[in-house]
């Protein structure tokens, strides 16, 4: 091996441990980044609980690239809560569950008017669909007595019910623009009943 030779070998070595150098360089430098990011805007309480794959902490907030808020887990007094913001700041989305009362999810329309909700009571359990106003116009529930489900107007008043009682018999209700019940359609153990009223909830004709 002439010295040209030896000279152009040593030179390609020193090529390679330079860059090995840079990229063990580089390496330190995210490394150190990494850390000190982690370090200063992770809580220390987080640092202090946080034990293999598991991270204790008592709430989280998701910022978007604009810096507002978009999400937040937090657990409050009533218990733990998860809220979807949308880019104005409003709730859309919230789970909650409260220590003394029921665990409900809230869908929001873009003005903040709730639109669904399904809420879990210790007796009952209810899912209640509203219009653009934020007023209820149907409701499915499920008591102690049975399962209902009603419709109602614009102005909150009861149209129409269908349900099942206890011993398992249906019932259809139509009631007019003041509540009263004008229709009701029922099947009983004799079989199946018609009965027609007028607005002063006076029965005019009844089958059979």
């Amino acid at each position: 091996m002439t010295t040209d030779e030896r000279m152009e070998k040593m030179e390609g070595q020193l090529a390679c441990v330079r860059w090995f150098n840079r990229c063990l360089i580089v390496c330190i430098v995210l490394s150190l980044g990494v850390w000190f990011i982690l370090k200063t805007f992770v809580p220390e309480q987080v640092w202090a609980q946080s034990s293999g794959k598991v991270i204790r902490a008592n709430g989280f907030v998701l910022e978007d690239e604009n810096g507002k808020v978009r999400a937040m887990l937090s657990v409050l007094k009533d218990g733990p809560g998860l809220w979807l913001l949308d880019e104005n700041g409003k709730d859309r989305a919230v789970l909650a569950v409260n220590e003394d009362g029921p665990a409900g999810l809230l869908l929001s329309d873009e003005n903040g008017n709730t639109r669904a909700s399904l809420a879990v009571l210790k007796d009952m359990s209810s899912l209640l669909l509203s219009d653009e106003n934020g007023k209820v116009r149907a409701s499915l529930k499920m008591a102690k007595e049975g399962p209902g489900l009603g419709l109602l107007d614009e102005n909150g008043n009861p149209r129409s019910s269908l349900a099942l009682n206890e011993d398992g018999r249906p019932g259809l209700i139509l009631y007019d623009e003041n509540g009263k019940g004008r229709a009701m359609l029922s099947v009983l153990k004799v079989g199946p009943g018609l009965s027609l009223s007028d607005e002063n909830d006076k029965v005019i004709w009844r089958a059979p």
